[in-house]
């Protein structure tokens, strides 16, 4: 069921932060005794309280879970329970990817190949509470910490991790430890993931699009394989400012034609609540003043025609490209514009001097 916030939206807590208490509540079961609740310290400082659940232990292993609270914000990810797992390691502390935690397959990512998809912040929260639960039992912070999340495999295809190349679950993530509702420094964080792997790969053409029916169209157009669609959404400009600074040769942008049309005007985030389309531009650019009463670019298009199609395309290619100024401009540039049924309504290209 979907979860409607009503009043102030509520914050949540990161995979990694879950991942953290729940190795710290496994520690002092190993080395003492389970705790109900246990608290940890986010890297800002902050010290949340989680309740433990599902407290285990062997003869020489104990582990804990900890249920996922993403507050109010729409993360696939919500009601899970990250289970950390901890033995006596050979030196150090180690990490391996248990149930439902994916494995690093591609270059690009922090992580590298071959490893536990665990990012480097909760990997280092991880390693204060080993040393600080050890400290305290005064024992030796040589820890194997195995992380799984039930039903991760299957909830990681709802996520960006296979065009990532992640595979066979979840990322333990989080660099603050806290999940802001709706976060959009999360989903540019994403595109810039995404524009990582793309690079270290050695692809020389990427596309961005604005939503599943403009990707589908850009990557059978070119025929890209899927970690060249960078999740793009709205954020046009939080992913030309990226690529300005780590470039790739061939950039497509695709959408329709009410969100190009923003991009056209000079918009850099799309959404529907941070950006409008001026009609009464739409009405100058083509001379006719019908376009000023449009409701929609769609409507506006059913009065214009294939005309104004191509004045969004070849306005938007223009724009895009004066986005790349003070960076590494793409040697060719392009925008697809199609309509809600995925029909290519226009395109245009650029190219850098």
């Amino acid at each position: 069921m979907t979860r409607v916030p009503i009043g102030e939206l509520r914050r949540g807590w990161t995979t990694g932060a879950c991942a953290t208490a729940a190795t710290k509540a496994a520690l002092m079961a190993l080395w003492g005794a389970a705790p109900a609740r246990v608290s940890i310290t986010l890297p800002k400082g902050e010290q949340p309280v989680f309740d433990v659940v599902g407290a285990r232990q062997g003869a020489a292993w104990a582990e804990a879970g900890i249920v996922k609270d993403a507050g109010d914000d729409p993360d696939v990810t919500h009601g899970v329970t990250v289970i950390a797992r901890v033995r006596r390691s050979a030196g150090g502390v180690v990490f391996k990817a248990g149930d439902g935690v994916g494995t690093v397959t591609r270059a690009g990512l922090p992580i590298g190949v071959g490893e536990p998809a665990i990012n480097p912040v909760p990997r280092a929260m991880m390693e204060d509470v080993v040393a600080e639960v050890a400290a305290a039992c005064a024992q030796a912070p040589d820890i194997e910490i195995t992380i799984s999340v039930p039903g991760g495999a299957e909830i990681a295809q709802k996520t960006w991790n296979p065009r990532l190349g992640i595979e066979g679950g979840l990322s333990i993530l989080g660099t603050t430890g806290i999940v802001r509702p709706f976060s959009c420094a999360a989903w540019i964080a994403s595109i810039h993931r995404g524009i990582d792997v793309a690079r270290a790969d050695g692809l020389t053409h990427v596309a961005g699009c604005t939503g599943n029916t403009s990707e589908k169209v850009v990557q059978a157009l070119y025929g890209l394989p899927d970690h060249a669609m960078l999740d793009m959404g709205d954020f046009a400009g939080g992913m030309v400012k990226y690529l300005r600074r780590h470039p790739v040769r061939h950039v497509t942008i695709g959408g329709g034609i009410g969100k190009l049309t923003k991009l056209a005007q000079g918009a850099v985030d799309l959404h529907s609540g941070r950006s409008q389309v001026d009609f009464a531009a739409l009405a100058d650019w083509l001379g006719d003043e019908r376009l000023a009463t449009a409701n929609t670019a769609l409507e506006a298009y059913e009065m214009a025609g294939p005309a104004l199609a191509e004045q969004v395309a070849q306005r938007a290619a223009a724009r895009a490209m004066e986005m790349f100024a003070g960076g590494h401009l793409p040697q060719r540039l392009d925008i697809v514009v199609i309509d809600r049924a995925g029909a290519i309504l226009a395109r245009a290209e650029r190219s850098a001097p």
